[in-house]
């Protein structure tokens, strides 16, 4: 029977081009079913980026946020339709949403949900460490940014959460995916 998992993506520029080389690896697997949910921030940014068609081939569905619980992914990641949740890249805008509490957006209404269940959630938060950090922006140029620390604080919040695994590295999925398809 197939590994079922939802990938919500956000918004985040940062580490997407890593995510998406690591996704469309792991969708090789014929046991690894991708669902992806894409909040509306992120279609801006899959487009921007030009991942459109890699996001497709990676994917059997592809939803995108209408609203906080449209289309309908809460559910069935809530009575074990799906193997786990994954985020990632996941912006600081969501992280400080998780650890606040917040649900208002497809992707923290999932985790919010999901984090009541015992379906595991997997969290790449960009905003992991102070200091600056170089980031590729569409067409190969580089782009050097300062964490704030608001941010890194809200990343490390989200390390102590009952429930979320933070991942550090685009390279952690395909570990913490393995686990579910052995």
């Amino acid at each position: 029977m197939a590994v079922r998992i939802v990938w919500g993506i956000t918004g985040s520029g940062d580490r997407i081009a890593e995510v998406f080389e690591v996704m469309h690896e792991l969708a090789g697997h014929k046991e690894l079913e991708i669902t992806s949910v894409l909040s509306k921030a992120a279609v801006k940014v899959v487009n921007w980026y030009k991942l459109k068609e890699k996001l497709d081939s990676i994917s059997k569905k592809v939803f995108i946020e209408e609203d906080a619980n449209t289309p309908f992914i809460v559910g069935p990641l809530q009575i074990g339709e799906f193997d786990c949740l994954l985020v990632a890249p996941a912006t600081a805008n969501t992280v400080a949403k998780v650890v606040n509490g917040i649900a208002d957006t497809i992707i923290t209404n999932a985790i919010s949900q999901t984090n009541k269940t015992n379906t595991p959630i997997y969290m790449l938060p960009v905003d992991q460490h102070k200091g600056t950090t170089t980031t590729i922006l569409p067409g190969g140029k580089k782009l050097n940014l300062t964490m704030r620390d608001v941010d890194v604080d809200n990343s490390d919040k989200l390390k102590t959460m009952h429930g979320i695994i933070t991942l550090a590295h685009p390279g952690d999925i395909k570990t913490a995916l393995n686990k579910h398809l052995q």
